[in-house]
């Protein structure tokens, strides 16, 4: 019986062989249809830019998920959630590196395309309301990536203290911190709605409107 998954296996892999064996012949018959000294250039389809950012923050999300959980599960599949000290360093490491990586490619504000002008006071809003939504939302992401790396440095150091107990809560809060990091990252990322039907409704990331209404006039 066990031999039948690694038969599948085999026929799969085949078939994948015998599949490029065809198509790599037709690629080359459709290159040497194109015209002598003729050269190609690459003109992306409309609205490809707004896709390919998308497509990248879902790659970021990905790229934190696969080292953070990698670091989880060893965690706790190890004997009285204890790792080798050079094994949970290099765990650790890796979790740190990939947060640090989205973190350095987070949105920086723009600089002023000129100097401010003063303008009359006008009454104070409520803290973190006077930042524009899209600066509110990345705040919140580099929020939630502050305190994933915390917590991943806080899971490290549970897996090498010889105390069992504290493993767990270690780890939750870096699931928790995960949630958070990919909840942050889809509403503040720019990603299409999603429209699945039966799912609940996502909540909005705190809005950040300027005060509206005219100013005082001097």
């Amino acid at each position: 019986m066990r031999a039948l998954p690694a038969r599948r296996f085999a026929t799969s892999a085949l078939c994948a062989t015998l599949l490029i064996g065809i198509a790599a012949p037709a690629s080359m018959a459709a290159d040497s249809d194109l015209p002598r000294g003729h050269s190609h250039a690459a003109a992306p389809v409309p609205g490809a830019d707004a896709l390919l950012a998308q497509t990248k923050t879902l790659a970021d999300i990905g790229g934190v998920l696969a080292p953070v959980t990698a670091l989880v599960d060893a965690a706790l599949k190890a004997d009285n959630g204890q790792l080798p000290a050079d094994q949970a360093t290099t765990l650790g490491q890796a979790a740190k590196d990939a947060i640090a990586k989205v973190a350095a490619a987070a949105p920086v504000a723009p600089p002023a395309a000129v100097p401010p002008v003063a303008l009359p006071a006008v009454p104070p809003v409520a803290k973190g309301a006077e930042r524009p939504r899209a600066l509110a939302a990345a705040d919140v992401k580099a929020d939630a990536l502050t305190a994933l790396q915390t917590a991943v440095d806080s899971l490290v150091k549970a897996v090498t203290s010889g105390d069992a107990a504290s493993v767990v809560p270690a780890a939750t809060a870096v699931v928790t911190g995960l949630v958070n990091f990919v909840v942050a990252t889809v509403l503040g990322g720019g990603l299409p709605a999603p429209n699945l039907p039966g799912l609940p409704a996502l909540p909005a990331l705190p809005t950040s409107a300027l005060p509206t209404g005219s100013l005082p006039v001097s």
